[in-house]
């Protein structure tokens, strides 16, 4: 699987996401997703957000591993900011 290809399918469920970022061979992956629907939840929550885009691709053994970065827009502004 490519990272455009994983991109895709973390912008059809994020598409309010300022931000999608996918780096890695598309066996290993990070990646970072910034968006507003982030607001409110707990890091936890964000990142069920995430697998359950890319849970049937983690599954059929596609995608290997994951880790991510899941960000709403200020706290993205706030780590570009100040590292």
């Amino acid at each position: 699987m490519t990272n455009d290809e994983i991109e895709q399918l973390l912008r059809v469920g994020f598409p309010l996401a300022e931000e999608i970022k996918v780096e890695g061979d598309g066996n290993k992956v990070a990646v970072t997703v910034v968006s507003q629907e982030f607001d409110a939840l707990r890091a936890v929550q964000k990142q069920q957000r995430v697998y359950a885009c890319l849970g049937d691709m983690i599954a059929s053994g596609a995608i290997h591993a994951v880790s991510m970065r899941t960000l709403t827009p200020e706290e993205w502004r706030k780590m570009r900011m100040f590292g």
